[in-house]
């Protein structure tokens, strides 16, 4: 396993490093001290998982984690000294996959890393079975490519976990919880924000307007269902 640290203080270096090296002797721990040289390093070495911290001397880690999503899907774990609600609904919002306070122990540290890798590789089984279709949706789930009016829409796996479970529950609410536990693991089931979050993305991506008739409708205060709409005929058509 390959990992980059992004901090410029050694002190948290070597916590994280050790923290790999007691759970994965075999680990490669590099690190980087100024955002610049973590964007670098990121496309350099192609690191299995990213730990970055917020406060760097160069730009900001909101910033650093922007830039790697430009172009890597590398999980990415925020380090923060920072308490605010709002710096870790930031973090997740352009593209981290977690966020841990400084200060923190292995054991927290080494929680979170695990069950990031976890999501970072597929929680959801190939399906056999006709595909899941939903005009203009279409989720093939042997394979996993999600379509929207044909065109072939890129899914994080958080984000196909979301999809997979509402559309496998179609018009039936899954609370927050559930959603939570079954996506991110039981250890999560109360950290709405992250599923608030890539719900936003999900949305975005298929085009799902919430203002107007969504797919994926918001019982406030409870959960999420998918509800498939009837797309109006084109003008000029029978029915």
């Amino acid at each position: 396993m390959r990992v980059l640290v992004i901090d410029d203080e050694p002190d948290v270096v070597e916590i994280v490093r050790l923290t790999f090296n007691l759970r994965w002797p075999e680990a490669e721990v590099i690190s980087a001290s100024t955002g610049d040289e973590g964007v670098s390093s990121v496309e350099r070495y192609s690191p299995e998982i990213v730990i970055l911290d917020i406060g760097l001397p160069d730009i900001d880690g909101f910033e650093v984690c922007e830039r790697i999503r430009h172009f890597s899907d590398v999980p990415v774990v925020m380090l923060t000294a920072r308490h605010e609600e709002v710096d870790k609904v930031k973090g997740l919002e352009i593209g981290a996959d977690d966020y841990v306070t400084k200060p923190f122990s292995h054991i927290e540290l080494l929680a979170r890393v695990r069950a990031v890798l976890r999501r970072s590789e597929s929680q959801v089984p190939a399906s056999e079975g006709p595909p899941f279709e939903a005009p203009p949706l279409r989720i093939d789930y042997a394979s996993r490519d999600v379509t929207v009016d044909g065109k072939s829409i890129k899914l994080t796996p958080i984000e196909y976990g979301i999809l997979y479970h509402l559309t496998r529950n179609e018009n039936r609410v899954l609370t927050f919880r559930t959603l939570l536990a079954k996506v991110w693991g039981r250890e999560y089931m109360d950290e709405t924000d992250y599923l608030k979050v890539h719900i936003q993305h999900l949305r975005r991506k298929l085009g799902d307007d919430p203002q107007g008739e969504p797919m994926i409708v918001n019982e406030r205060g409870v959960g999420y269902k998918f509800v498939r709409r009837v797309r109006p005929a084109a003008r000029g058509s029978y029915v």
